[in-house]
């Protein structure tokens, strides 16, 4: 952990933040061991000052246009990597995460940076629309009318404890907004300070090497909620980007409603997950089908957003059968590290509150250590899941919930009153769907990403993926915080209505200087 590069204070553009009265030290989740150096909470004039940098620097940023964004997030991507081993051995101390899991996840980050370097140079994102002027038209002559998305301005990023590097200082979030064209600030999370302040180095030392305006990047540091509040309610941000608990998101978005301007909380606020097996798959596939959820539920120690915390099924042979194996194969796993203290203690006072529940019933459950959890199994039949709606809600840890229906209908029904999803799955054969009319559909409406067969941990960064869904999974339905189209978060469109040709932006110029596809009068063209 001693490394030259750990100040301890937050990151203002191309420098530090004075060192304040209060501050907070990490903790190893294994051990309980408190870890080196101290960080300093960011004062209100701190926040204040990265914003106001962030503010002068959007206008040059956005202006350098897409190469050299894409040049930017390349270059973080390649000073992460230079700091691998440092961060392999850092990050585990933080998180009690394996190397070998934090290896991988660095390479994930690296690998989104680059893949929205693509997005960011090749251009075509901005969907840029030309309509010509129509001076002979009747009854009114059309002007001509030219629109592209462009940066909406500067970003908060909210950073996550689950996913320290992926979808923290430089994950997902940070990435999409910085090719966009926007500027951002990082609160960091107050679970891996010292992760946060390395990442945070790398970001800044990119932005030196292209010479990028100094506000483009920021990093504050707080163990608490008020620089996060101050960050929303600067009046100079225009966009928040958060992945955490619903109970956190949704302040945030309250939060951000009531400023004399509002603005936009892409809030990523996890999600229960619903596992739907049919008859006629729990028959042909009873024990792969639980294979595969005893492996979802014990990755990462049940502390990814995507992890299936509900099991539907017809009561029956194939799901006793399920029921059976898939409480073997987790009674095999051992207890092991949550991400924070505050996790686990959390997940074992949610456990306790479900098992007294009427109706629920505790198939297995782990021996607890102060920071240690193991897998859980709940069941409960439809009827009394339907009198406690809110026992369908995420539990942030390793279990799930098992859900006896007596019938069809007892299922349908309780899918219909789930709350947004980010992912729903259906294990089914294809033959018998013709049996469950509305199904698939209905699947749809609850989910951001429908899964046949598989699990859902495991989110694929590419440009199809969608990780978001209705509310309360995100704030906003129609967005992703993970893939290509996450970028359109943090833009807006803008119309040009007959201005000179050599005044547009590039992307609007009938000359095509970017290349790009565009709709021209109705027709998609390069």
């Amino acid at each position: 952990m001693n490394t030259p590069m750990l100040q301890g204070l937050s990151l203002m553009g191309y420098g530090l933040a004075e060192r304040g009265a209060v501050s907070f030290q990490a903790r190893n989740p294994a051990t309980g061991a408190v870890l080196p150096p101290h960080f300093y909470r960011a004062s209100e004039a701190d926040v204040n000052h990265a914003v106001v940098l962030a503010e002068a620097a959007a206008p040059q940023y956005a202006a350098l246009g897409g190469v050299v964004h894409g040049a930017f997030l390349r270059c973080i991507a390649e000073q992460l990597e230079a700091l691998a081993d440092e961060l392999a051995m850092v990050v585990p101390q933080e998180t009690g995460l394996p190397e070998a899991r934090v290896r991988g996840e660095l390479a994930r980050t690296t690998g989104q940076l680059r893949l929205f370097a693509s997005v960011a140079e090749e251009a075509s994102w901005v969907d840029a629309r030309l309509d010509s002027a129509q001076p002979e038209r009747l009854p009114q002559p059309r002007p001509a009318l030219r629109s592209h998305l462009q940066a909406i301005g500067p970003v908060g990023v909210f950073a996550a404890s689950n996913f320290p590097l992926a979808f923290s200082v430089a994950g997902g979030d940070t990435a999409s907004a910085l090719a966009a064209g926007c500027p951002v600030v990082v609160k960091a999370h107050p679970a891996h300070p010292a992760t946060s302040e390395l990442v945070g180095w790398a970001v800044v030392a990119a932005a030196q090497v292209l010479d990028l305006p100094e506000g483009v990047f920021s990093l504050l540091f707080d163990d608490g909620i008020t620089v996060g509040q101050a960050l929303v309610r600067h009046p100079a941000l225009r966009a928040v980007g958060f992945t955490g608990s619903l109970r956190a998101g949704r302040a945030l978005m309250d939060l951000a409603a009531a400023r004399p301007v509002p603005i936009p909380v892409y809030a990523e606020m996890g999600s229960v997950n619903p596992v739907v097996a049919l008859p006629r798959a729990l028959t042909h596939c009873a024990e792969l089908i639980a294979d595969g959820l005893a492996a979802s539920v014990a990755l990462g120690n049940g502390q990814f957003c995507t992890r299936p915390g509900l099991l539907l099924a017809v009561d029956g042979e194939g799901y006793v059968r399920l029921r059976a194996r898939l409480l073997g194969k987790l009674a095999l796993i051992p207890i092991a590290p949550m991400l924070t203290a505050r996790n686990a203690a959390a997940f074992h006072d949610d456990i306790a509150t479900m098992a007294k529940q009427a109706g629920v019933v505790q198939l297995l459950g782990a021996t607890y250590g102060e920071y240690q959890s193991g897998p859980v199994v709940l069941e409960i039949d439809a009827q009394n899941l339907l009198n406690q709606p809110a026992l369908a809600r995420e539990v942030f840890g390793p279990s799930i919930l098992l859900v006896r229906c007596a019938s069809a209908l007892e299922m349908l029904t309780i899918l219909r009153r789930l709350d947004g999803q980010l992912t729903a799955t259906l294990h089914a054969e294809p033959e018998e769907l013709a049996d469950w009319p509305g199904l698939t559909a209905l699947l749809a409406s609850k989910a951001g990403r429908v899964l046949f067969g598989g699990v859902p941990t495991g989110v694929e960064v590419c440009p199809a993926m969608v990780h978001g869904g209705p509310y309360p999974a995100t704030a906003d339905s129609r967005s992703t915080s993970v893939g290509t189209a996450a970028i359109q978060r943090f833009a807006r469109p803008v119309c040009y209505q007959n201005w000179p040709e050599a005044l547009l932006p590039p992307a609007l110029q009938l000359a095509n200087p970017l290349s790009i596809w565009r709709l021209v009068d109705g027709q998609r063209q390069r």
